[in-house]
């Protein structure tokens, strides 16, 4: 070997040495700098934390604190006024200033059930398909022209829909069938427009999550287009197609303005579709401003805020149980 050789051999080695010191050096300067308590980092991070426990304390303070205000006033009825349950939950007669006082709750149990019900059958199958349609067979046109239309029904106040439904829906169902007008029907009507933007707008982020890959399959195993939708594509967003369901007849039953105003508000229990009915919700509001506070009338509107909010913590918990079975599907 030739002196030249070994002497750039040499100063290759040293090239290399004096690199290697250099990336151990920048390497032990980081870690200094990443290992050294660093006090302001320390401060951000616990006020952070201690601002979000703040928050979600009183979060919970508040929903605790209704819960409590509403069951001590509702319970009243039962505890102070000597109110029967069984009388209150399936009496069907409601005559709080009459003498004696009856309390029976039956008829705006059963209505609320009833139109929130009709409102769902109508709705769910509208929107499924509407998100079906925007999603699955024109996808540009509907995200682009169709889902803004939807969601501005959202925006819309609950009032306009009522209003709707007295000069056209009510006037509608009284020449067609030759009954009052306002009915059941009418109501359920109008809550199903008022609740489709929401059955439509979960439907379709439940039906944009499934795989593109299940579609590709489906389809080069010979199903059809309409094959794979049907049980394919919907059967694999079933658990969030229902929580639009859910989600919608939540906001169905405790709607109550847009329903006071078409469903003709009486006491009675409703033979049928073109009967007139009352709600939990129509009740509380026509009547709680008429009542003294501390009366049993006045526990009885606040045992009916009780049930309502007994059923939002219902549609709640089977919300939470079909969360979860969308997660085990996937």
């Amino acid at each position: 070997m030739s002196h030249r050789s070994e002497g750039s051999i040499i100063v290759n080695n040293r090239i290399s040495a004096d690199r290697t010191s250099e990336v151990g050096e920048r390497t032990s300067a980081i870690d200094r700098k990443l290992l050294t308590y660093n006090k302001r980092q320390f401060t951000e991070n616990v006020t952070g934390r201690f601002i979000a426990m703040a928050c979600a304390g009183v979060l919970v303070v508040v929903v605790l604190s209704i819960t409590y205000f509403i069951a001590s006033k509702g319970l009243s009825t039962f505890l102070v006024n000597g109110v029967s349950l069984g009388e209150f939950l399936i009496g069907v007669k409601w005559d709080p200033e009459g003498e004696p006082a009856v309390y029976g709750v039956l008829p705006f149990i059963l209505g609320s059930s009833l139109v929130t019900l009709l409102a769902a059958l109508i709705a769910a199958p509208l929107g499924i398909g509407a998100a079906i349609f925007m999603t699955e067979m024109f996808p540009g046109f509907g995200k682009k022209v169709l889902k803004p239309v939807i969601e501005l029904l959202v925006g819309i106040p609950s009032v306009v829909y009522g209003y709707v439904g007295l000069t056209l829906l009510v006037p509608f169902i009284r020449e067609q069938f030759d009954v009052l007008g306002f009915s059941l029907l009418a109501g359920g009507l109008v809550l199903a427009l008022m609740i489709l933007p929401t059955i439509t707008s979960v439907a379709m982020d439940a039906i944009e999550a499934v795989p593109q890959d299940l579609r590709n399959a489906s389809l080069a195993l010979g199903a059809t287009r309409w094959q794979t939708i049907w049980n394919v594509v919907l059967h694999s967003a079933l658990p969030g197609c229902l929580t639009a369901v859910v989600l919608g007849m939540a906001r169905a039953f405790g709607e109550a303005l847009a329903v006071q105003m078409v469903i003709g508000n009486t006491t009675r229990l409703p033979g049928g579709l073109l009967d007139p009915i009352s709600t939990l919700t129509s009740a509380i509001t026509l009547n709680m401003g008429n009542t003294i506070q501390g009366t049993p009338y006045n526990n009885a509107l606040w045992s009916m805020a009780l049930l309502l909010l007994l059923m939002s913590f219902v549609f709640i918990m089977v919300l939470r149980i079909l969360g979860r079975r969308k997660m085990v599907t996937k």
